[in-house]
């Protein structure tokens, strides 16, 4: 009899599963109209507020400013566990940067800066360790800074260059535009990048107008969206959970035949009826 009970609650459990699965997978989900809405504004010539307050790669709290004033400075907005493009922006980064003759830390400053408040320096000190290897040049420890930070600080950085992000919950992950902004000296936004590549030509000749002080034109946007698989607009977010949707099912009518076998099988034993002993071989 317990065995039966057992058998109903797990049939009863399967069919709940199946029966409210959708709902879960789309529980605090951004819409398509939200994620559609979040742009990287050209805010050019917005003075960044540098006394703002982070945390660098080896745990020690920074100020904005320390990493402007002499030089220009790539400003890149992301954050550690991005399981998409935030990787492919650095690597479009640093192979644009390996094709310069102008060097991090001699001639400009590379700053990335984590949009989500949970992360670490720990998680900051690994990426830098990455891609100081990946660029390879001397001294470039100087020029690469991963900071870290409240949501506050975060916001406010964001707001100032214009980069929009959400946070969805049920894919814990956060939806964001991928580029980079070129800023001058002295803090003012001079030029943005946009994508995920980044020709060389067009990355030096932004980082020498910075230097000098020259704020440029907008250009052409180009908006990717980083957020769950895809990479534009998540046009293949729906095809994905149909196919996963399908794979639960499949594999609970597996269990559930198996389980219908094995009651068979069990119906089949009558009650104190010996069961064959198996014949020695002679």
């Amino acid at each position: 009899m317990n065995r039966h009970l057992s058998i109903c609650h797990l049939w009863i459990l399967l069919g709940a599963t199946i029966a409210f699965m959708p709902h879960l997978a789309i529980a605090e989900r951004l819409s398509k109209p939200a994620l559609m809405q979040l742009q990287f504004e050209q805010k050019l010539n917005a003075q960044l507020p540098l006394d703002l307050s982070f945390t660098n790669d080896a745990g020690v709290p920074v100020r904005l400013g320390d990493y402007f004033g002499k030089q220009p400075v790539i400003l890149v907005l992301g954050y550690y566990a991005c399981p998409m493009l935030c990787s492919l922006v650095l690597n479009g980064v640093v192979e644009s940067l390996q094709d310069m003759r102008w060097s991090a830390g001699k001639h400009f400053q590379v700053v990335f800066v984590s949009i989500d408040p949970r992360e670490t320096p720990a998680l900051a000190a690994a990426k830098k360790r990455t891609y100081l290897r990946r660029y390879a040049r001397p001294g470039a420890e100087e020029g690469w800074h991963f900071l870290v930070g409240q949501e506050a600080q975060i916001k406010a950085l964001a707001n100032t260059v214009g980069f929009q992000f959400a946070y969805d919950t049920s894919l814990k992950q956060y939806a964001h535009p991928s580029g980079v902004v070129v800023v001058t000296p002295e803090g003012k936004v001079a030029r943005y990048l946009f994508g995920v590549s980044y020709p060389a030509t067009e990355l030096n000749a932004a980082l020498k107008s910075a230097a000098a002080h020259k704020v440029g034109s907008p250009v052409q946007e180009l908006l990717i969206l980083c957020f769950q698989h895809m990479p534009l607009f998540g046009e293949n977010s729906a095809a994905i959970m149909r196919g996963v949707r399908a794979l639960a099912v499949a594999t609970a009518l597996g269990v559930a035949a198996y389980i219908a076998v094995a009651i068979r099988r069990e119906k089949k034993r009558q009650p104190g009826q010996p069961q064959p002993e198996s014949v020695p071989n002679p």
